[in-house]
């Protein structure tokens, strides 16, 4: 007995000594990456070079150090706009630079919002008489769009640009829940509160679809009205109406379809479209066969934003970024927790702002959340500072309950907001129980007692309580809204149940002020604080990144450009059906996969930007069933 305790003290000193060596090789290899890695390059001039290789933002998330140790991809590339528009911008003044290129094999796009205010910047550079020029495999609707502003563009011999326009189908789970006795509990108020539809139905309604249909016009005869005046002479038309007939055009040759067509200027692989920018800004000086950056002179993105910092001089406001989908807590950035955003206002409240403008990104998420952000935002208010409110992408939902806490609210055409309205939709599976032979029964000293039972079924009493709580929280949402735009509930309630906008429908039916971006809602506010001719500059509120994780994250994340570029159709294809399987998961953990009462627009998800139901869906109670049901219904096949 003696020798066997020795023994396993000795097998316990060698694995503590393996551990103790994997920790030591582990932060010597970090600390051997992080000294190997090159510090910052200065500006060369000759090209700006973005190489956007990922999303535009509104806000760059904070990775998870824990998920890039698992993951087996890294993350897909962020960028936030204002980064990508301040670089522009400088760029148009900087005399070191002398045309800029735009590497867009790789973009994933950002919403229409975002790439108008791109696509504004590039104008820019263009009239302050530097070339423009951007290259691709192949382009999709996004970046078709961006390159629709250069004074080249260039796609290479396999590729093409390609054009589907907004719009797609849904999953519905009606049959689905049917066959394996799945009962789903609806509780809603308003005409449009389409995101329980995938519950109730296995198609689209009436109400939906038309929802959708004027969301999808409006998007899409925006994008359209940008191409035109970017491009008078490029048309989609025949492309997307008769794919076969446009393919037969270019005689079989899709390059030479979308030049036909007017969206690409050049056609050529990436050798020569550098070749071609080298005679424009000249040839990169030292460069070794082994180095595969550009061969032209350039400055990256990166340096050149390090080079010309965001300015600091003058008078400050304060701009608060609600971005992604807003939750319970300390969460994000890339989401927006409640409690992270609040503090960061009430932290800030002392600071001497001359104005606060919140720009908001947001397709909703936990009404208690967004009450906590409106109510931070209206401590401001309280001390006599004017609030503004700048909508991005996405206002919808909670995104628009915490836009009611500004005194103006500023918008885009391409904004979608409102989806003003509850729902609620608990699962419960009594009848999936019964079908394997499992029943339940009990004593309850009130009729509240052991509910809501999602195994032995809901009594009436609960479900009058859930369909009540439903219609007070949608009370609350319309006197909340009516107050902040001297609307009656009534009125408000007209333009509410669960419908969703285009910005300029909202501004038209009350919702919203004026049309404008982000520069526009800062000078409106810098207006309002009493700026007059003094310079300001707006300071973006955020908490320090946590030392470590950014270096673990700058370590373990995969250098840019490993992400596969769109080479053809079928590569495109590819894509969006992941990118439709992300949007069908993250729907069906919308609908149940979180606790407590939601604000939150599922149609936006349709039309957002990748990381990564139909219109209305706004206000909804959900349970965490969705993993408990998926692995009955799992465990039932």
């Amino acid at each position: 007995m003696q020798f066997a305790s020795k023994v396993w003290k000795l097998l316990v000193g060698i694995k503590d000594a393996l551990v103790l060596l994997l920790l030591i090789g582990f932060f010597t290899v970090l600390f051997g990456a992080l000294s190997l890695r090159p510090s910052p390059a200065k500006v060369e001039g000759g090209a700006l070079l973005l190489q956007l290789d990922g999303v535009l933002v509104e806000e760059k998330s904070t990775p998870d150090p824990f998920q890039l140790l698992l993951a087996r991809q890294a993350p897909v590339g962020e960028y936030p706009v204002r980064d990508v528009v301040r670089a522009l911008e400088s760029a148009a003044k900087d005399e070191r630079i002398t045309a800029v290129v735009l590497d867009l094999s790789r973009f994933l796009g950002g919403g229409q919002v975002h790439e108008r205010a791109v696509a504004a910047a590039i104008d820019k550079v263009r009239a302050a008489k530097k070339p423009v020029l951007t290259f691709a495999n192949a382009y999709a609707d996004d970046g078709v769009m961006l390159a629709a502003h250069a004074s080249e563009v260039w796609v290479d011999p396999m590729g093409a640009a390609f054009v589907s326009g907004p719009g797609g189908n849904h999953l519905f789970y009606k049959n689905l829940f049917d066959r394996f006795g799945v009962k789903a509990h609806v509780y809603r108020v308003g005409t449009y509160k389409s995101a329980v539809e995938p519950y109730l139905r296995a198609d689209m309604s009436d109400a939906a679809k038309a929802n959708y249909e004027d969301i999808y016009a409006a998007l899409w005869e925006g994008w359209k009205a940008d191409l035109a005046k970017a491009r008078p002479k490029a048309s989609v038309a025949q492309m997307t109406q008769d794919p076969a007939a446009w393919i037969a055009a270019g005689k079989g040759d899709l390059a030479d379809a979308s030049k036909a067509a007017g969206l690409v200027d050049r056609i050529g692989d990436k050798t020569e479209f550098e070749q071609r920018v080298a005679k424009i800004v000249g040839e990169a000086k030292g460069k070794d066969k082994s180095d595969h950056s550009a061969r032209y002179r350039h400055t990256a993105l990166a340096t050149w934003l390090t080079a010309n910092p965001a300015p600091t001089k003058g008078e400050t406001i304060g701009v608060i970024t609600v971005a992604g989908t807003i939750v319970d807590g300390d969460a994000g950035p890339g989401s927006a927790g409640g409690d992270r955003i609040a503090r960061l206002l009430d932290d800030n409240l002392d600071k001497g702002f001359k104005a606060l403008v919140v720009r908001v990104d947001s397709p909703g998420g936990s009404a208690m959340a967004s009450e906590r952000i409106r109510r931070a935002i209206l401590r401001y208010r309280e001390k006599k500072i004017p609030v503004v409110i700048s909508m991005g992408n996405l206002a919808a939902s909670g995104g628009y309950w915490v836009s009611t806490a500004g005194e103006r609210i500023f918008a885009e055409p391409d904004t979608l907001t409102g989806s003003i309205g509850v729902f609620a939709v608990v699962t419960s599976f009594e009848k999936t129980l019964a079908d394997l032979g499992i029943t339940s029964d009990g004593v309850k000293t009130t009729p509240l007692s052991g509910e809501p039972d999602i195994l032995g079924g809901f009594s009436p009493e609960v479900d009058a309580l859930l369909q009540g709580s439903v219609e007070s929280t949608y009370a609350k949402f319309l006197s909340v809204a009516g107050k902040a735009r001297d609307m009656s509930p009534q009125a408000v309630d007209a333009v509410g149940q669960g419908r969703v906008w285009s910005g300029r429908e909202a501004m038209e039916r009350g919702l919203v002020d004026e049309m404008g971006g982000l520069d526009a809602a800062l000078a409106y506010a810098a207006k309002k604080g009493g700026v007059g001719n003094k310079s300001w500059h707006a300071q973006y509120l955020a908490e320090p990144a946590d030392p470590f994780d950014s270096l673990l994250a700058q370590v373990l994340a995969r250098p840019s450009g490993e992400e596969a570029a769109i080479s053809d159709y079928a590569a495109l294809a590819a894509r969006a059906h992941t990118r439709r399987l992300e949007q069908a998961g993250r729907a069906l953990e919308a609908l149940a996969g979180t606790s407590g009462i939601q604000a939150y627009c599922l149609a936006c998800t349709a039309v957002e930007a990748p990381v990564s139901g139909a219109p209305g869906h706004s206000l909804s109670a959900r349970s965490t069933g969705f993993r408990g049901w998926l692995s009955l219904l799992m465990a039932a096949s």
